[in-house]
């Protein structure tokens, strides 16, 4: 078709090809195939032998659609547009990639529908070998409805696409996704660009005390998606080792990283030699040459992160404008990779130190299973979230969640310091209530509101929950500040949120602090509690209490027979978002206890006579038990002397407990003193002490924990 429309054509595609004729030099035509208008006019365009025809000055096209979205007429001659097989007849939605059509469409037809024109969309096209182009692209009606629509389409200018390319990389921290993003920017100067780094930088690792040389690469990108060829590098592959000395030999030139060219098939093959390397390296036939750039972090010395590869058939050779804006584009998104290398570092350790906190195992009296699913991996890193589970040495086991507010390593540091403190304290004896009330200490000496925040976290306002279970007892004693109540199944699948009283939490302001209140529940053996953080059952569409419901549903469908551990995993699948911005903790725990002819209890009066009734009661209890002779007679020496002791220096009535646990026997004197029983270096004529020291002598462990009407001194043999 001829450019220039005749006066009295007023079509906005009309309009638009007389712009175009104002931009395409005279001198030549093209070829019929490249002009559809009516009178089989061709477009003008410089002829092969112009020494300026390779400058493609042109950036406008134009394309003509039917109310149908179909092709009726185009106009994109300029070599930009090369290979856009935009058929008159065929859909205009064949030109876009497959994740763009919806909201495209979208538009055509809104345009379509209001007349209003929609102006300077940023929009990728595909070309019919894979590759893509960057237009603007606007939607403009035409003057009679039953006309259609016309598009026009500017190809990017290169400022524009280095602007908008840089801001594309910088969205994520994820380093896949940043590698992917520099990748398909690359697009726009070839047919295939790939982004290949250092397996340092991949892992998160440091970079700057490498040998120099001596680079393991790794295909982090690769665009466009389409089957390769046997044997060529896809992302997530290692290079060959001669690949990469090759690459990084190629691009370490004089022991400083600069971009090279490989201008032709002859001399890639020259170059890379080894027929593996050409298989791993070069993405097909139709990929002549490649220009290679170094991905560096400005340093002294320089660090190459990796190197960047694109690739180009025979007929488009590189200029030299174009390998400096290539140079310029990868030179302003090396500290985006960097950035994401140095959050993967990040993310790494601070994840290794929650799964360090992670309980372990269970034990005869309970069954432990937890998850932890850090958020994703875009976000601002693993948070302070913690579950842990441990036995204490009297026999039952201590179940803690927390939360710290914010992500990060200041986030796991304040997480880890709680964790940590609040397991030493339960292992001393201190009640659920003491140990939340030393931790707010801890929380308000840790950190204050504006150094936390600005480091992307606060101990401040940080959460947490003890639980611990009484194996005996078959009770729960339960204390929490500011944490989101647990759920209790009981045996038979009914499921309920605990009542605790609520808290501030940890940290609050003075004029806010309550005291910590201990919530006893009773657990039947075969009971499934649950303890979780936050991010498992908040979603933005739903309130709090319903997220609390649907938990509570999932966890009542686990049965006394499934794995616990699996069971667990199969609640945060169906619980936590696809795309969750905050980490999910999950532990959840089956109540067994000890069997009712595991353990035995005396009550006795404080007197004189105690000791030998309580060697008389465990004496019986112990033949019932068909214990060996010598073990007996250590407990029985052990129950002589904690018995003697708590009459010598306690009031009030006595409690004696055996317990069979596993491979041993735990010895258990109650009383209503508070005097804490020390074992010291006495003298050789010192009475005072000896009973601890035979104690000493004859356990395993033995300790203290406090009570509320006392103490209790427990000690621990093997049988």
């Amino acid at each position: 078709m001829d450019s220039t429309p005749s006066p009295s054509s007023s079509s906005p595609f009309d309009m638009v090809s007389s712009a175009l004729g104002r931009y395409v030099p005279r001198g030549g035509t093209a070829p019929a195939g490249n002009g559809d208008g009516p009178a089989g006019h061709a477009m003008r365009r410089r002829p092969a032998d112009d020494p300026v025809a390779g400058r493609q000055d042109q950036i406008l096209g134009v394309v003509n659609l039917d109310k149908d979205l179909k092709v009726i007429r185009r106009n994109l001659d300029a070599p930009v547009f090369e290979g856009l097989d935009a058929v008159p007849g065929s859909p205009f939605v064949g030109l876009l990639p497959p994740g763009d059509v919806p909201t495209v469409t979208r538009r055509l037809r809104q345009v379509l529908d209001t007349g209003e024109a929609h102006v300077a969309r940023i929009q990728r096209l595909r070309r019919g070998d894979g590759s893509e182009l960057v237009v603007s692209l606007s939607i403009l009606p035409a003057a009679a409805p039953q006309e259609g629509l016309t598009v026009s389409l500017i190809a990017m200018a290169t400022r524009l696409h280095l602007y908008a390319a840089e801001t594309a990389i910088g969205t994520s921290l994820d380093i896949g996704e940043t590698a992917q993003s520099l990748a398909e920017s690359l697009l726009a100067w070839g047919d295939v660009a790939a982004v290949d780094l250092d397996f340092t930088v991949w892992t998160g690792e440091g970079v700057t005390g490498q040998a120099q040389g001596r680079i393991r690469l790794r295909r982090a990108a690769l665009v466009p998606d389409r089957a390769w060829p046997p044997g060529y590098v896809t992302p997530g592959d290692d290079l060959p080792g001669d690949a990469s000395r090759l690459l990084t030999q190629a691009v370490r030139r004089d022991d400083a990283p600069q971009a090279i060219v490989i201008p032709d098939r002859k001399a890639v093959e020259r170059v890379l030699g080894d027929p593996r390397v050409m298989r791993a390296l070069v993405p097909g036939d139709r990929s002549a040459g490649v220009a290679c750039i170094p991905l560096v972090l400005d340093g002294t010395p320089p660090v190459v992160l990796g190197v960047v590869e694109v690739w180009r058939r025979a007929d488009r050779p590189f200029r030299d404008s174009e390998l400096f804006d290539l140079q310029e584009l990868v030179a302003r998104t090396a500290h985006h990779v960097d950035l994401a290398r140095q959050h993967q570092r990040e993310h790494k350790q601070v994840l290794a130190l929650q799964r360090r906190l992670l309980p372990r195992t269970g034990g005869d009296t309970i069954e432990i299973a937890s998850v932890y699913q850090p958020a994703t991996p875009d976000s601002a890193g693993v948070g302070g979230d913690w579950v842990n589970s441990f036995p204490l040495p009297d026999g039952r086991t201590a179940l803690v969640v927390g939360d710290v507010v914010g992500h990060g390593l200041g986030a796991a540091a304040a997480m880890g310091q709680l964790s940590m403190e609040a397991r030493a304290l339960l292992s001393a004896g201190l009640a659920p209530d003491e140990v939340l009330e030393r931790l707010d200490e801890t929380v308000t000496l840790l950190d204050d509101a504006e150094s936390g925040l600005a480091a992307g976290y606060s101990a401040l306002g940080s959460t947490c929950c003890i639980a611990l279970y009484d194996p005996v007892r078959h009770s729960v004693a339960l204390a929490s500040a500011g944490h989101l109540p647990p759920i209790l199944v009981s045996p038979d699948g009914r499921a309920s949120t605990l009542g605790v009283r609520p808290h501030p939490g940890l940290g609050a302001e003075f004029a806010l602090r309550e005291p910590f209140d201990v919530h006893m529940f009773d657990v039947p053996p075969g009971s499934l509690l649950a303890l979780y953080t936050d991010g498992l059952v908040e979603d933005p569409s739903v309130s709090i209490d319903e997220g609390i419901g649907a938990l509570a549903d999932a966890v009542s469908t686990v049965h006394p027979w499934d794995g616990l551990q699996q069971a667990a995993r199969h609640v945060v699948a169906a619980l936590a978002p696809p795309h969750q911005r905050d980490d999910v903790s999950l532990l959840l725990a089956r109540m067994i206890g000890y069997r009712k002819g595991d353990t035995a209890t005396w009550r006795l009066p404080a007197r004189d006579d105690a000791p030998a009734r309580a060697r008389a009661h465990v004496f019986a209890q112990l033949g019932r038990w068909s214990t060996r002779d010598d073990t007996r007679d250590n407990v029985m020496l052990l129950t002589s002397e904690l018995v003697t002791n708590a009459v010598r220096f306690a009031t009030g009535p006595l409690t004696v407990r055996l317990i069979r646990i596993g491979h041993g026997l735990l010895v258990e004197v109650g009383d209503t003193g508070n005097g804490r029983p020390r074992l010291s270096r006495g003298g050789p004529f010192d009475d005072g002490g000896r009973g601890l020291h035979v104690v000493h002598k004859l356990t395993t462990r033995w300790g203290v924990r406090w009570t509320d009407a006392g103490k209790v001194v427990w000690a621990e043999v093997v049988r």
